[in-house]
């Protein structure tokens, strides 16, 4: 069996009042694409929203890389943005 690959990463980024989902590079956000966006009133406080919304894009990102390459990726466990990406907000 051939050695996982990366395909990019699913980014999310608090933007102002909006959380901000992007397919990016494994360690920049140059050239990232945004996907999706939600009202950051939407999910804060609500887990479930939150979490709802990290499922929609996991499957939007995965749809995109899916219809580039041919192949479905895998999601590992999320990880937090390297500390130059960081807005300060959780």
């Amino acid at each position: 069996m051939a050695e996982p690959q990366s395909v990019g990463r699913l980014a999310l980024r608090v933007e102002g009042d909006w959380w901000v989902a992007y397919h990016a590079a494994g360690g920049t956000m140059e050239g990232a694409v945004p996907l999706g966006s939600i009202a950051m009133a939407a999910v804060a406080g609500n887990p479930a929203r939150k979490a709802g919304f990290l499922a929609l894009m996991q499957e939007v990102l995965a749809d995109r890389v899916e219809q580039e390459t041919g192949l479905r990726p895998q999601f590992t466990v999320p990880a937090r943005a390297p500390e130059h990406e960081r807005s300060g907000r959780a």
